[in-house]
This record gives structure tokens, sequence and C-alpha cells, in this order.
């Protein structure tokens, strides 16, 4: 899993490629991330590099504002929630993880206490 996640951060498409994949334009492409909506990396020449995670957050944004008319600060605002819910899943697991381990310690304990 961890190379997956890897691969997904990898920067490897021009922004030329880049736009055809997602149906734009990429002067479109460059406006977004003047208004920082994404940042791509840049090659040692200073190109414009986007990895899959990018590629899907260019189609997300797509779909906002082609299918569902959110405007682009609209799209800024939904995307920083979407981090923000995806951030508050993660806690949310370690903490329920941690919670049953915490559990599972109190019974093994409770256990030995009775012995």
């Amino acid at each position: 899993m961890n190379i997956e996640i890897s691969f997904r951060d990898e920067p490897c498409y021009v922004i030329s490629v880049a736009a055809r994949m997602v149906g734009l334009h990429a002067q479109t492409l460059r406006y977004y991330e003047r208004v920082g909506l994404l940042l791509p990396s840049r090659s040692e020449g200073k190109r414009r590099l986007y990895s899959p995670r990018e590629i899907d957050t260019l189609r997300r944004i797509k779909a906002l504002t082609d299918q569902m008319g959110v405007n682009l600060a609209g799209v800024e605002v939904v995307m920083k929630l979407m981090t923000k819910m995806t951030e508050m899943e993660a806690e949310l697991t370690r903490l329920s993880d941690e919670l049953k381990e915490l559990r599972s310690s109190a019974q093994t304990k409770d256990d030995v206490a009775q012995n």
C-alpha cells in the first residue's frame, strides 16, 4: 500500500497531458494554480508536473464547476472541507483503534486479577 500511496503523489504528467486527461485547457490549469486550488510540482526546467492525485483533484474541481455549478471560491471551500473530513476520519480511526486496545488491555488485566 505504501508503494501505491507514493505513486499517487509522484509527479509524472506535463501540463498538456494533464489538461487532456481531465478535459480542460492548459491555461485553465495554470489559472487554478494561480488562485491556489492546487500546486503542481516543477521539474528542473520549471515545467509543471502533475501527479495522479492532482489529476483526481482536477477532475473533482471540474465536476464541481461543470456539473454542480460551484464557482471557484466555492470549490476552494469544498476542497478544504473534504481535506478536513479526511483528516478527521483518520483521527477517528486512530482513536477507535486506541480505544479497542485500551479495552482489550483492561479486559486482560481483569482476567488476570480474577485468576
